[in-house]
């Protein structure tokens, strides 16, 4: 509304200029009464969630052939993947496509990330919750082969975290992992959960509990799809809160929190 009021009043005042000046501040006014002054804009969260998928399935197939080979393991995953996005059939073969193009070992990921960070760059969530992912995926064959690691360590770097903070990330992803399905051994399930949420049995019951927030408001839903994160992609990240909190859960156990 506000935006053809102004290139009315615009034109009639100001001319042709003045119409052009119009339009773009009524079009701002319709946008905030919208969505809100500190909402996203919906066609800047879409243009992240395009450029999220995009980035996922390629990396998903760059990291599937770091070793040479392409496991039946990984495309289950992938396969399971997409399954859980309710992917149509046409987003499903979009999909397959950039999984074939990452596995290509022709094909530089640079420009992949430089895109990703152009976009979703200074989304501090979305650019950890692209490395869980792939984490995830590294993992999806039972086997964590060097090359994998030296991949992920390159993407890692390129999304702005340095080798340190890249192995803190791996080691909770690692042990989160553990407590999908009950999967935690009884003689080293307390190890396994200190790690998970990255601290130590000598953190403080403070520093245990501020560690849990941070990860449970990582994978926030209202957070992540603020952030650009696919809604069908949510559910993943729940499961991953549901980990984290059966870690929370057996170390407030032992310590009687």
């Amino acid at each position: 509304m506000f935006k053809l009021i102004g290139f009315i009043a615009g034109y009639y005042f100001f001319g042709f200029f003045g119409a052009l000046l119009g339009l773009f501040v009524g079009s701002f006014i319709d946008r905030m009464m919208a969505y809100g002054a500190g909402a996203i804009n919906p066609l800047q969260n879409a243009l992240r969630q395009a450029v999220f998928l995009e980035t996922v399935f390629i990396s998903m197939g760059k990291l599937a052939k770091a070793d040479g080979h392409v496991s039946q393991d990984e495309i289950d995953h992938v396969e399971q993947f997409m399954q859980k996005l309710n992917m149509t059939a046409q987003h499903r073969e979009q999909a397959i496509k950039l999984f074939k193009q990452g596995a290509d070992p022709a094909f530089d990921i640079v420009p992949t990330y430089t895109r990703f960070m152009a976009v979703c760059g200074h989304t501090r969530y979305l650019k950890q919750v692209l490395l869980v992912y792939l984490i995830v995926m590294a993992l999806a064959d039972g086997h964590f082969h060097p090359a994998e690691e030296a991949l992920l360590t390159e993407i890692a770097a390129r999304l702005g975290f340095d080798q340190a903070a890249f192995k803190h990330m791996l080691d909770m992803v690692l042990n989160q992992s553990h407590f999908a399905g009950g999967q935690a051994s009884a003689a080293t399930a307390l190890d396994d959960a200190y790690k998970a949420l990255g601290v130590t049995k000598d953190s403080s019951d403070h520093e245990i509990k501020r560690a849990y927030r941070k990860l449970m408001s990582q994978y926030h839903p209202d957070k992540l799809m603020g952030q650009g994160v696919p809604e069908d992609m949510i559910a993943m990240a729940t499961e991953q809160a549901k980990e984290i909190q059966l870690a929370h859960d057996l170390i407030k156990k032992t310590r009687n929190i």
